[in-house]
């Protein structure tokens, strides 16, 4: 699905997460062309919908390349390309951008490109980026352990590959976990310089009643990192409630906590570690007034305009907030 003005030259893809669909973006997609119509041509995604979103991180994320491609090559007055990808749909993004970018030629006259495009802003809304493991990291597990550990014996029944990918449980052959591979730069695969390549890097987080991903692993952020919130932050935005700047860290800033080497805490911590090697704005949202708040990991994106419709003030912040 495209929504497009030929004058435009920044192409924003739109990502859809588990078992979606691109209409999932509609709402997004509409605000966007009506805000900044001029300036972008928005395409959400169509290569992975439905049970195809059960096919592994790393499949979608080598479609969705492939379709980016397909459509710089049908809109050749673009120059700049964006991603905003909802829940699973950002790591899926964030595999896609490793596949697509393009290193700097050797005699210096070219920048660092994502598919021959200058790479703005690489936003995701409720992804989980340190998978959904361990923690409450599903809230609708309610941190129990013996319920978390269940879940990941079981969830690549119900999830396939993907189910694997988010439980970290796709470890073979002596290699990580997917998840854990894409917090660097993997053979052919230039996940994090991608990643960094993007002048923008945002995460939108639910503080609460997001019962499918929680609000440490969608921000990236230790317990202790976790921030005490206002009920609101602004009159125009009122279910933003916090936002800050995280500055680039080397690995001598990271901080670690004490884990046994190899076990899921070293784990996450190493994707911790790797994924703040680059800045990123997090803005974390509360819907827990809101009468849909139950719905919070739908209503962020606006998943449908009717049901979903307390979330159109995140849609605003994204785009007012938007390098176009």
């Amino acid at each position: 699905m495209d929504c497009k003005d030929y004058s435009a030259d920044h192409l924003v893809i739109m990502v859809n997460g588990i078992l979606g669909s691109s209409s999932d973006w509609k709402f997004g997609a509409d605000q966007f062309v009506k805000s900044l119509g001029d300036k972008v041509i928005v395409h959400c995604s169509e290569r992975n919908v439905s049970k195809l979103t059960l096919d592994g991180i790393d499949v979608m994320g080598e479609r969705l390349a492939e379709e980016v491609v397909e459509v710089i090559q049908g809109k050749p007055g673009v120059r700049k390309i964006s991603f905003v990808a909802h829940s699973m749909g950002g790591l899926v993004a964030r595999y896609a951008i490793g596949k697509l970018y393009r290193p700097p030629t050797t005699d210096g006259d070219s920048q660092v490109t994502i598919c021959g495009l200058d790479p703005l802003n690489f936003v995701t809304v409720a992804t989980p980026h340190l998978g959904s493991r361990g923690n409450n990291q599903v809230p609708f597990l309610f941190g129990v352990t013996v319920f978390e550990k269940a879940a990941t014996s079981v969830i690549h029944w119900i999830f396939r590959r993907t189910g694997r990918h988010l439980f970290l449980t796709d470890a073979e052959k002596g290699e990580p976990p997917l998840l854990r591979r894409m917090v660097d730069d993997h053979g052919d695969l230039h996940f994090m310089s991608a990643l960094r390549a993007f002048r923008r890097r945002v995460t939108y987080s639910n503080v609460g009643y997001d019962h499918i991903v929680g609000w440490r692993t969608a921000s990236i952020r230790r317990d202790s990192e976790l921030p005490k919130w206002e009920d609101s932050v602004s009159e125009k935005y009122p279910h933003i409630v916090y936002e800050e700047r995280c500055k680039a860290l080397n690995d001598e800033n990271c901080v670690p906590i004490s884990a046994e080497k190899g076990s899921f805490e070293a784990l996450e911590e190493e994707m911790m570690a790797g994924l703040s090697r680059v800045t990123w704005e997090k803005v974390d949202v509360s819907f827990h007034t809101s009468r849909q708040r139950f719905a919070a990991h739908s209503v962020i994106q606006v998943k449908d305009h009717f049901v979903h419709s307390e979330g159109a003030d995140v849609i605003g912040h994204i785009i007012d907030h938007f390098l176009a």
